[in-house]
């Protein structure tokens, strides 16, 4: 994941340093004395909102992790998936609300003229395509590694039924057959123990793939910034929804049942993705200019696959999963609670979209 950041910094911020000193007919300039002034000014919202994001997220993520020490907070209570369907309704209205209409804002501009860009809706199908190559990774990537694993728990299998079976040799007929009986009927339980443990692990690992793309991308929209009046409401809308997205995220990864170091190696990538975002946007806010061609080209085209990306796995792998689990269809009240929160997480993130 971290390799993954690296080469995104690579790869586009040349782009959207170089397309900063494109010409569009669509630039507005200011007297240069105002446009100094109200630099100065967003510089200090800038600085603070580093240090609120970073908190925010933080904050997020380490939640469900430490939670597991909190009883009522553990994934096997209730309120767990109330919470978890909250944070996904935050995941789900980030991707349709905020990022996906800013992405069709991006590719539609006057800036990148007619013809492709407003002749054909790449938005949508950046976003389209976006959510079947998340399909692809899941899936493959689930079934490589169950068969992988499970091609191990077998062969550990196989070897205990050849020891039960030399044992017979030298015990009695009936005690080989019992132990053989009993190593057969133990293997199912593992294998459904070991699927949703690797389930668990790639939902996490692709749900911040997602989360981590777009942090940046506004990190960067945040701290290239000139104007406070952008800075303000991005701030409070970034910072509410790095918190439950964290939430989410780290739900994920304490079911995931991740080793310790890896858990916080996720958690603390996940904090610092958006804070980078901000300083590297902050670094670049002299060159760079949001309505030129290329900075529209590749915000967009990038905001299009991380809404895909995280729509895919707010219905699929966060919602559907936990709807459909027998847990909650049993138990209406907890399906009622479920989806309250998950409509007031949506509901929430709307409203602060709006503002941002």
């Amino acid at each position: 994941m971290s390799k993954f950041f690296f080469v995104f910094i690579a790869l586009f911020l040349p782009a959207l340093v170089s397309g900063g000193r494109e010409s569009c007919s669509c630039d507005n300039s200011d007297g240069a004395a105002t446009e100094h002034n109200a630099a100065k000014e967003a510089m200090k919202y800038k600085v603070g909102s580093i240090a609120s994001v970073l908190v925010a997220g933080a904050a997020g993520v380490s939640l469900p992790l430490v939670g597991k020490k909190i009883r009522c907070l553990r994934p096997e209570n209730d309120i767990f998936f109330m919470i978890k369907a909250f944070a996904a309704g935050v995941i789900l209205g980030t991707g349709f609300i905020h990022i996906l209409p800013d992405a069709f804002q991006d590719l539609t501009s006057p800036c990148l003229g007619q013809n492709p860009w407003g002749d054909f809706p790449f938005a949508g199908f950046i976003a389209m395509t976006a959510s079947i190559a998340t399909l692809m990774v899941d899936t493959f990537a689930t079934s490589f590694y169950q068969r992988r694993h499970f091609s191990k728990t077998k062969q550990v299998i196989a070897d205990q039924e050849r020891a039960d079976d030399h044992a017979g040799h030298v015990h009695v007929h009936t005690h080989a057959t019992h132990g053989h009986a009993h190593g057969s009927a133990a293997a199912p339980t593992g294998e459904l123990s070991l699927a949703d443990l690797i389930r668990y692990r790639i939902i996490s690992q692709v749900l911040e793939l997602g989360i981590v793309v777009h942090s940046v991308i506004i990190g960067i929209s945040l701290g290239a910034s000139l104007s406070p009046a952008t800075i303000k409401p991005l701030l409070v809308a970034l910072s509410f929804h790095q918190f439950f997205e964290g939430m989410g995220l780290g739900g994920c990864i304490s079911q995931a049942q991740f080793r310790w170091r890896s858990a916080a190696a996720m958690a603390t990538f996940f904090s610092l993705t958006a804070p980078v975002g901000i300083a590297v946007g902050i670094g670049i806010s002299g060159v760079y200019r949001d309505n030129s061609r290329t900075a529209l080209m590749v915000e967009g085209s990038m905001n299009s696959a991380s809404a895909g990306i995280l729509i895919y796995m707010a219905l699929v792998d966060l919602l559907a999963a936990d709807f459909m689990n027998p847990r909650m269809q049993n138990n209406l009240g907890l399906q009622l609670g479920a989806n309250i929160s998950l409509l007031l997480g949506a509901a929430c993130m709307s409203v602060l979209a709006k503002w941002a």
